[in-house]
């Protein structure tokens, strides 16, 4: 592979890209603008494209680096400088620039001493053979996992803890794309039109065997318009899988407690024909205001969606009025990297316990409007035991009336009998856990 070729004004492009995307989110949308500062197009622009999306994926070793050369986070660094640097390290340590793109990288110092103070300009241009001549000390399986596979030390050392030798084979699973998905909406269309559809798109797919209405798209391919007609809604198949195991029937009264954005709400009236009642909590306004938009689109009749925290749902609702609950928790979402690759570097181990506080608060309010006889289902999208098995232990040693409903699949056992987990590496989809609940009673 040759050597990397960059020009002053790339450079600048990736600069104001890293920097804006501090600003702007979706990052996205900042690479877009910069680049068309710069009139970035055709090749050069698939080209840088790559670069920007690599410094956001190792955001957090990268800063690690700078922090080691510095002697502070570079958090507190000025916002030109952090930019600048982090395509630097980007550049000088992760990849093989030739001779001119070294000397394109010390130029930016005068760049840098035009958008900022001059100082800064110097600042930076004594840093930079130390960035150029940096070398990482790999001194343990945690930092060499690290370093091949972007993530934090402690998240690798949990998932050593969860799948011993599995690990690496889990990092790198967390690293691929995972193709779209869809599920197709049976209140709208049946999954052989849209298979039809997506032939006459030319468009390759096929068909999960866990779950018969959920395609996944193989080709590049925007589905917004099977969106758009209600026929399909994004899913990945872990969480389609969340409301088939709950399975809710027609007739009876539903609560979802996080619901938002809505594709289990939805799934729960499709498989309950549109025949009766499903409240669906959600606190983010912005949040349900789109949930409402996907259950419009997909036809759905049954739902009432309450902006309120799902812990004042026995206040708002009443004790025991719902014969099935699904609780799928807000959680720290780490099973889905895959799909949001930049979320690896904000998980902090030390968010964990507040997580679970919520987690525990929500598990008791969902048991308190379910029914004698009625089930919930507790589920999240991560892999941490803490929120998983370890909140449903606790839930269980409180209460006397709650039976564990065993779970077969279609999935792996969980680490307590009867639960169920779903793992990037072995199943080809986001980490997911799964607890169905009974109340003992009529």
């Amino acid at each position: 592979m040759g050597k990397l070729k960059l020009s002053d004004r790339q450079l600048y492009a990736l600069i104001e890209a890293v920097k804006l995307g501090e600003e702007v989110k979706p990052s996205q949308q900042a690479k877009r603008r910069a680049f068309a500062k710069y009139r970035i197009e055709g090749w050069e622009n698939s080209k840088l494209t790559g670069i920007f999306y690599s410094i956001q994926r190792r955001l957090g070793l990268i800063d690690e680096v700078i922090e080691g050369l510095v002697g502070v986070s570079p958090l507190i660094l000025d916002p030109w400088l952090r930019a600048t640097l982090r395509v630097a390290v980007e550049i000088a340590v992760f990849r093989n620039p030739n001779e001119k793109t070294l000397q394109h990288l010390k130029g930016l110092a005068k760049f840098l001493s035009s958008r900022t103070h001059p100082y800064v300009g110097y600042y930076y241009y004594d840093l930079l053979p130390r960035v150029i001549n940096y070398v990482p000390k790999l001194d343990s399986e945690e930092k060499r996992l690290k370093w091949d596979y972007l993530f934090p030390e402690w998240f690798i050392r949990k998932m050593r803890g969860l799948v011993g030798e599995e690990a690496e084979e889990l990092l790198k699973a967390l690293n691929e794309t995972l193709p779209t998905s869809v599920r197709v909406n049976l209140l709208k269309a049946n999954v052989e039109e849209v298979e039809d559809y997506l032939r006459k798109k030319n468009v390759r797919f096929e068909r999960s065997e866990r779950v018969g209405t959920l395609l996944r798209i193989l080709d590049p391919f925007n589905p917004e318009w099977l969106f758009n007609k209600g026929l399909a809604i994004a899913q990945e198949e872990a969480a389609a899988v969340a409301s088939l195991v709950l399975a809710p029937k027609p007739g009876e009264t539903v609560v979802d407690l996080a619901a938002a954005p809505g594709g289990k709400t939805a799934h729960m009236a499709e498989l309950m024909n549109n025949e009766g009642e499903i409240y669906a909590f959600d606190i983010d306004r912005t949040r349900v205001k789109r949930m409402n938009e996907v259950l419009r689109r997909t036809g759905v009749k049954i739902a009432e969606t309450i902006v309120a925290d799902g812990r004042e749902a026995p206040e708002i609702l009443g004790s025991g009025i719902a014969d099935r609950v699904l609780l799928d928790a807000p959680c720290t979402s780490d099973g889905t990297i895959a799909k949001n690759p930049e979320l690896r570097w904000r998980l902090r181990e030390k968010n964990i316990p507040k997580v679970v506080e919520l987690q525990k608060e929500l598990i008791e309010s969902a048991w308190e409007i379910l029914k004698p006889g009625g089930r919930l289902l507790y589920s999240t999208c991560s892999m941490l035991r803490e929120e998983n098995e370890d909140v449903v232990e606790w839930f269980l040693r409180r209460h006397g009336d709650a039976r564990l409903v065993p779970l077969s699949g279609p999935y792996d056992g969980g680490f307590l009998p009867g639960t169920m987990r779903a793992w990037p590496h072995r199943h080809g989809t986001i980490g997911f856990f799964y607890a169905l609940i009974e109340k003992k009673g009529d």
